[in-house]
């Protein structure tokens, strides 16, 4: 199509992937341009505010909104067909449909001053625009860089001053209480990938081919108390049978986020993996948060487990309506894992709470004796927990697939915590 890349843009410190910039610059010899900030360790054209890129009759213009980071720039589109004025901008982490960039995730006692920030980003830099002006962001729903993100990949300032909680009329103070109260916990490795995007992440040229593995070099593999068993199937799938000790997160669009929060980066993975598909899919996915101790992948899948005879774990699974019946029971333990503010909105009368990420640091709150189970928003995240009770020795553990969704819309009870 005769398309070339000339310039390659950091918007800001990216903690949520590892960045492809320099596997571009090694492939194209393009320039990195980014915000001015001292965090950066390799060499990129640092922009100032007003600093332009022109491409054919597109011109970018640099402008510095932080807030999400200190260093954020968003990127003014011209275009010289189109008037003097701007008709666009590429809002990167700063301004989402129907969110914003939350502005806690360097920690450190900096999220007031940048909750602060980003307040005159959006209501000094940004506003003052138009309403007119077409927002181009980095994210969609389902990503951790906000608090809730809205599905549309493409919005007006007009637009989202209409809809977006973001512009509702707020003091400095109260959008800095707003933005701020409710927040999500961050993903634990975000932290680890903001150091490997400042530093610059190695160029390695190609997403990594996984081996396939026999079943017995799969189990001898194993054995190494260093190495985690990933299983990417659905949660039904998971629960019908498994191999023993297998974390279930399934191949949907938030994999490399729980792989992110409940892998131990250190640790080498074996995958099991439904399809040449999934095997592309997921090599991809965790190259991209910079997991690349990737033992191999179980060929032919679960199928060649079981013809080799080799031992299957299952998990059991309830209906809603049959944790209904059942939570009341005293040697059962209903434990919903979602997250705080999930829970406070409403929970299963009588669950007790432990966040998924959290599970492991807590199994001594648990009895081994009980029927455990658990349950999340739809059962993605409680298959999650169950098969980590499971690998570590609860024998007595069920899933709900479903989980709050079906729970909800069967109209069964609500307790507010």
């Amino acid at each position: 199509m005769g398309i070339r890349i000339t310039h390659i843009i950091e918007t800001h410190i990216h903690a949520d992937f590892v960045s492809g910039s320099h596997e571009l610059k090694a492939r194209t010899n393009a320039p990195i341009y980014g915000g001015k900030s001292d965090d950066y360790k390799f060499d990129l054209h640092q922009l100032n505010e007003g600093d332009e890129l022109k491409i054919g009759n597109v011109t970018l213009r640099a402008l510095h909104t932080p807030g999400h980071t200190p260093e954020h720039i968003s990127l003014l589109i011209f275009d010289a067909k189109q008037g003097k004025e701007p008709f666009a901008i590429f809002t990167g982490d700063f301004l989402f449909n129907l969110d914003v960039g939350r502005p806690d995730l360097l920690g450190g006692g900096t999220e007031k001053k940048l909750a602060a920030q980003l307040y005159h980003s959006l209501f000094d830099k940004l506003v003052p625009l138009g309403d007119r002006l077409e927002i181009y962001p980095s994210h969609g729903a389902g990503s951790s860089c906000g608090k809730s993100i809205g599905d549309r990949r493409q919005s007006t300032i007009g637009n989202e001053r209409i809809f977006s909680p973001v512009f509702k009329e707020r003091t400095e103070v109260e959008f800095v209480e707003w933005v701020l109260g409710g927040m999500p916990e961050p993903p634990t490795h975000y932290p680890r990938l903001k150091k490997v995007n400042a530093r610059g992440a190695k160029v390695v040229g190609d997403v990594p081919i996984l081996p396939p593995l026999s079943p017995q070099e799969f189990q001898q593999l194993m054995q190494d108390e260093n190495t985690v068993v990933i299983d990417t199937r659905s949660i039904l799938a998971f629960g019908g049978g498994h191999i023993p000790g297998a974390i279930n997160i399934a191949l949907r669009p938030e994999f490399p986020n729980w792989v992110g929060w409940i892998i131990d980066p250190e640790k080498k993975i074996l995958m099991v993996l439904e399809s040449e598909r999934g095997v592309s899919l997921a090599s991809q996915q965790l190259f991209r948060i910079g997991y690349d101790n990737i033992a191999g992948y179980l060929h032919d899948g679960m199928t060649s487990w079981q013809n080799a005879g080799l031992p299957l774990k299952h998990l059991g699974e309830w209906t809603v309506h049959e944790l209904n019946q059942q939570k009341d029971y005293p040697d059962v333990t209903v434990l919903d894992v979602r997250g705080d503010d999930e829970f406070k909105d409403g929970n299963v009368p009588g669950a007790k709470h432990i966040y998924v990420p959290h599970l492991e640091e807590h199994l001594n709150e648990l009895d081994k004796n009980q029927t455990i189970a658990t349950y999340c928003g739809s059962g993605y995240r409680a298959s999650i927990a169950a098969s980590l009770l499971q690998k570590h020795g609860f024998e007595k553990v069920v899933n709900v697939p479903g989980s709050w969704n079906a729970w909800t819309a069967e109209k069964l009870p609500v307790e507010k915590s």
